[in-house]
């Protein structure tokens, strides 16, 4: 009897993440199914199964498994984060807010974090798997980065926090270079960016920069040389190439970063990045080993083990999850389900 995996967003980026945990899913035999209460289900392929509260509920599912911080706790199966993303250094990157009986961590620093709470708090367990939106990529990846094109192209991507993102700052230095012909530019946004900020980069659109649409960031990284940010967790993943970052103001600068304050240095960075000087590029090479030490692209095997061992352990953790009552309200409202609750 072939088992089934809900899996559940709130925003399209949890497509880009749950895809590969999907195709390890499919590959042993078992079912998947998509639950969307936010944007996403419209972007689902052909062979990809959407369901409504009721249907989930009826379909039983053994686990379900999301980036978001929080699931409906009404649907059936144990419930698993993946994380949406490494940390980047903002102070929000730990939620632990009772919903969830397994996070799977993306790498040693999460893992460290998160099971010092699992110890004080009891509620729920903590395995290191590695991060599955970047299983496909990771396969794929190159013992060594390719060397940089005539002409260099650079990816420039924001968050959309007006506390941490650089793009307005660095608009008009953006600009100014995209317009020069010496270096090709792909601008990206975080889904959430401003939207008057998305109009006035896709304003600059020539033969020299062209804006991005695309679902997955990752898809773009092998189309250049280096990324320019400021303290969005898609910098680390880029990271993972051991190709350069440049950033403005970046929240936990260090030594495989080039960060600036000042509009003015982005130009010379951006040089600097494009040499690859060895002591950078070693210091890169270290971080990246240490943030993510999976090059196998197999972390969603990873989480779909660490799921059998908790339930052959017994599905539960030692302490029951939080009663959690005004977040629940709002999940119901928010889904407009307000039934009975299952757990497994």
């Amino acid at each position: 009897m072939p088992r089934h995996y809900l899996l559940y967003g709130s925003e399209r980026y949890a497509l880009a993440i749950l895809r590969p945990v999907q195709a390890a899913i499919r590959a042993r035999g078992d079912e998947t199914a998509w639950f969307f209460d936010g944007p996403g289900a419209e972007d689902l392929a052909a062979d990809e199964t959407l369901l409504t509260v009721e249907q989930v509920r009826a379909w039983d599912p053994y686990a379900v498994i999301t980036s978001s911080n929080a699931v409906p706790h009404f649907f059936p199966g144990v419930k698993v984060e993946t994380f949406h993303g490494f940390d980047a250094g903002k102070p929000r990157h730990i939620y632990v807010r009772g919903f969830f009986d397994l996070y799977c961590t993306t790498g040693p620093r999460d893992t460290a974090a998160f099971s010092a709470l699992a110890e004080a708090q009891g509620h729920f367990a903590v395995v290191e798997t590695g991060f599955p939106k970047i299983d496909p990529f990771m396969s794929q990846l190159p013992a060594q980065p390719e060397p940089v094109r005539d002409p260099p192209v650079v990816l420039y991507h924001s968050t959309f926090s007006p506390s941490w993102s650089a793009a307005g700052v660095l608009y008009d230095e953006i600009a100014r270079l995209s317009r020069t012909g010496e270096w090709r530019w792909i601008v990206t946004f975080h889904p959430k960016m401003d939207p008057e900020i998305v109009a006035r980069y896709r304003a600059l659109e020539n033969e020299y920069l062209r804006f991005a649409d695309n679902d997955n960031i990752l898809d773009l990284f092998p189309q250049v040389d280096l990324m320019c940010s400021d303290t969005s967790s898609a910098l680390n993943e880029f990271l993972l190439t051991y190709k350069p970052v440049v950033t403005f103001k970046n929240r936990r600068p260090g030594p495989q970063l080039i960060d600036i304050d000042d509009p003015a240095a982005f130009e010379g960075a951006i040089r600097r990045a494009l040499a690859r000087p060895p002591e950078l590029m070693a210091a890169i090479r270290e971080f990246a080993d240490t943030l993510h030490p999976y090059r196998d692209g197999r972390s969603s095997e990873r989480i779909l083990q660490a799921i059998d061992d908790f339930v052959a352990k017994g599905g539960r953790n030692r302490k029951p999850k939080p009663l959690n009552f005004w977040r629940k309200i709002k999940l119901r409202r928010r889904i407009g389900y307000w039934g009975p609750a299952r757990t497994r």
